[in-house]
């Protein structure tokens, strides 16, 4: 007897449905309210990445699998570390140094900046998880019960004798 690959319960599948906007929201309040209050981009990347995978156990892997854009993620995946070279670099644009945000012509720039590394941060994040949990349980099928050859009849040893 095989399962399927996902559940059959209209139950299931509808709440997913309901919630996914609602805890993708979240996930993105969390990401957002990490300079100001606890949260930020790990957790809220992590929230995100956790209902991906709740649609899939609803939905099917293999489905959210194919749904998926593999370079949207490649791009989400690298864009963590770029956001940030990208603005850490940019105190040095403005006659700074490395880091150095407050010499930006912009109100609070240490904050927007913050704000934008948080953001590269929780995409890297979701993707990551993302990924790796599609890549790892993609390729799972369930194990074949284990069956001898011929019937369950005993084996007869094929070693060849040494040389003397």
């Amino acid at each position: 007897m095989t399962r399927p690959p996902y559940t059959d319960s209209p139950v299931v599948t509808t709440t997913v449905r309901l919630l996914a906007p609602f805890v993708l929201t979240y996930g993105l309040f969390t990401l957002f309210h990490g300079t100001s209050s606890f949260g930020g981009g790990f957790q809220g990347g992590v929230v995100a990445a956790a209902m991906v995978v709740t649609v899939a156990f609803s939905f099917g892997i293999q489905r959210t699998a194919e749904w998926l854009d593999d370079r949207a993620l490649a791009v989400a995946v690298a864009s963590g570390v770029v956001c940030f070279g990208l603005i850490a670099l940019l105190g040095l644009a403005a006659g700074g140094a490395f880091l150095q945000l407050d010499v930006l012509p912009i109100p609070k720039a240490t904050v927007y900046a913050t704000e934008a590394i948080e953001v590269g941060i929780g995409a890297t994040v979701a993707a990551v998880i993302v990924v790796l949990f599609v890549r790892i349980a993609d390729g799972y099928e369930e194990p074949a019960p284990a069956t001898e050859p011929d019937g369950g009849a005993e084996t007869t040893s094929t070693e060849v004798p040494a040389d003397d």
